[in-house]
């Protein structure tokens, strides 16, 4: 089968996320055989480097050998069987690890399908937390400018990207919105840490105003992903943890996109120094392999559900592949490359290496911004440098990078005006240069009237 076969029998029968199908009617579907390392080919043989870990999730290369045996061995022991009641191994373990690696005082594991479930998870539990311990009213979540959090109606709710969320307003409950600590919006002279506490005074207002009715405040630590890379100072994190314990309101911070060392250490709230009420992790949690999800949490919060089954204080939440022997033989497996590699200090030099090869964007007349946090890197592209004025989003000139991109063997898949590099982890400084030529030639082309 070639390109063109595969993609005619594609658009007549499926239907692809994320995606206005209209579009290829000119924009080329790209059918992908196989995978290796950061590479992935096509039915025509062509390659592409895979700069964005195929939506975040892949942290150790395609077809990686030692993930995929310990898949192969799993299925061959046991596929799947009912969590509810029963349990199994790679379970067992991988919650060991998981609580053994996170941050002090999360010592439960509740296993989900996908980061949009995980974060459902999250909302439910802190709701029925206050609940059953008699504290009522407290059923409305605090979340910040521009997050994105899935798109079950439950996340959905919680988000504030437009044009994920607008279509379903009559579906969705609306969250309280307080300002990001999003150090893009900085005033001139102030620093990313100085943003940070600027914005923890408004999250203070609000929640002096609404604590009384808020079960938890929702963040993405570091990094707001699907809202444009938007990034913030820990500080805000530490703050914002002290905050949620003056006021009595959960802290979730979903860690789906961001954990696992994207932004140079395992997980994002460390560089805080805080553990928050729960934690979701997903995404690189199997190393790109299996869809799973875990929503970690303390004993506080498990103890407010342990009780006599008449009380009906249980946390009647499931899915029907929760704790999935494969997905956590595949989240296992990743574990152990981070025990048995020196992952975090390799991403170092790889990190320095994009900063590197990106640097001369500052001066760029048409580029706003060039950041960074660990393994993940933003180019913000404007129509106008001094006033950081935008393009039209009806121009879509990251689309333009994007086939440029293709074009030279490089996925990327900008949101929006913003070019953003989040590759594998083993991924190459020579690879890295090839990324870094690709994407500035298209940036060029694509800033062009």
């Amino acid at each position: 089968m070639n390109n063109a076969d595969f993609v005619a029998r594609d658009l007549a029968v499926l239907w692809h996320p994320c995606t206005q199908m209209q579009d290829h009617e000119w924009l080329p579907l790209v059918p992908i055989r196989r995978g290796a390392g950061v590479w992935l080919e096509d039915f025509d043989g062509r390659r592409y480097l895979d700069a964005i870990s195929s939506w975040w999730v892949n942290l150790f290369g395609h077809a990686n050998p030692y993930i995929s045996a310990a898949v192969a061995r799993q299925a061959g022991q046991l596929e799947q069987v009912i969590f509810g009641g029963f349990s199994h191994e790679p379970a067992l373990l991988l919650a060991e690890r998981l609580v053994a690696l996170a941050p002090p005082s999360l010592a439960r594991c509740f296993f989900a399908d996908n980061g949009s479930s995980a974060v459902e998870v999250a909302l439910k539990m802190s709701y029925h937390y206050w609940r059953n311990c008699g504290i009522g009213g407290k059923s409305r979540v605090i979340n910040l400018r521009g997050a994105y959090h899935g798109e079950t109606l439950g996340a959905l709710g919680i988000g504030d990207v437009g044009l994920y969320r607008d279509a379903y307003a009559e579906l969705l409950r609306a969250p309280i919105t307080a300002p990001s600590p999003d150090a893009y919006e900085r005033e001139p002279g102030e620093s990313w840490a100085e943003v940070a506490q600027r914005r923890l005074a408004d999250m203070q207002a609000l929640l002096e105003a609404h604590a009384h009715e808020v079960c938890a405040v929702i963040v993405e630590p570091l990094v707001q992903c699907a809202g444009g890379m938007r990034m913030h100072h820990p500080a805000y994190l530490t703050g914002l943890r002290a905050l949620c314990d003056r006021y009595r309101v959960h802290l979730i911070a979903d860690e789906i996109a961001v954990g696992f060392g994207r932004t140079g250490t395992l997980f994002a709230c460390e560089q805080a120094g805080i553990a928050p009420d729960f934690l979701c992790l997903s995404k690189g949690l199997t190393g790109g392999y299996l869809p799973l999800a875990v929503v970690l949490t303390t004993d506080a919060v498990y103890q407010a559900f342990y009780a006599d089954y008449a009380s009906q204080r249980a946390f009647l939440h499931s899915h029907s592949y929760s704790g999935n022997p494969l997905g956590c033989a595949a989240a296992l497996a990743t574990l152990d490359i981070f025990a048995s590699e020196p992952v975090l200090e390799r991403n170092r030099a790889l990190a320095a290496a994009m900063a590197r090869e990106t640097a001369h964007l500052v001066d760029h007349p048409h580029v706003a911004e060039v950041r960074q946090t660990g393994m993940i890197l933003a180019i913000e592209l404007v129509q106008d440098k001094a006033s950081r004025r935008p393009y039209p989003w009806q121009e879509r000139r990251g689309l333009r990078v994007y086939q440029h991109g293709l074009s030279e063997g490089v996925l990327l898949r900008p949101l929006g005006n913003v070019v953003y590099f989040m590759p594998p982890y083993v991924i190459t400084e020579d690879e890295i240069v090839l990324l870094a030529r690709v994407a500035c030639a298209g940036i060029d082309l694509a800033v062009r009237q």
